[in-house]
């Protein structure tokens, strides 16, 4: 079948296109019984993804449309895994007695009450002693999550020891934080790989 895109960039391409005329990326097509199979070019071998752009199979040099893949979907060849990586599935949780704030893997959210910097201001709306950028929660791709103090005025706590300013502390499942005196959340974080619960609390310290 035809390829009508361009597997880089996605601009529209005619089938007897050989590159793209955005990109300049080579362009895959069905060969012909009586073709010879071309030879994958420098390239398409050791091209790294960039921005917007799909690693190649340095065997065949097929476009790799998913990172996580191990084998080249078209020469069934083993993949670099250089560059690669899988994001857990792992979702943090801090109960708030204002609402619940969720963390997915891969991502950060900061805690505090300016709207302009905090998705999640309005859980914080009300507490004057919560700074406007008071902390800020993060999820590595594995799972494993941490808090870092961003100066607040008032402390970050995490199960009554307070959390160095700039400083990052490991959250596991069951932990208790504490913004300033009174504003608590209970954490849930399903056990991931690895378990969070079997790594050091300090080892962002």
């Amino acid at each position: 079948m035809a390829i009508l895109t361009c597997p880089d960039c996605g601009v529209k391409v005619q089938p007897e296109d050989l590159i793209c005329f955005r990109c300049g990326a080579n362009l895959p097509h069905t060969p012909y019984p009586d073709d010879d199979v071309p030879t994958p070019t420098v390239s398409q071998q050791y091209l790294q993804p960039g921005p917007g752009r799909a690693p190649y199979c340095p065997n065949c040099g097929t476009p790799v449309q998913d990172p996580a893949d191990v084998v080249c979907v078209q020469c069934r060849q083993p993949l670099p895994s250089q560059g690669r990586r899988r994001i857990s599935q792992v979702v943090l949780r801090i109960s708030f007695p204002t609402g619940n704030v969720d963390v997915p893997a891969g991502t950060s959210v900061i805690l505090g009450r300016d709207p302009a910097q905090s998705l999640v201001a309005a859980a914080f709306g009300q507490y004057d002693n919560v700074s406007r950028r008071h902390a800020t929660v993060m999820v590595d791709d594995g799972g494993r999550a941490s808090i870092r103090d961003e100066g607040s005025t008032n402390g970050t706590f995490v199960n009554g020891d307070r959390v160095l300013p700039g400083s990052e502390v490991r959250l596991v499942d069951g932990d208790r934080i504490r913004l300033a005196a009174d504003v608590t959340g209970d954490v849930s974080l399903p056990r991931g790989e690895p378990d969070p619960a079997s790594l050091s609390r300090n080892g962002f310290a």
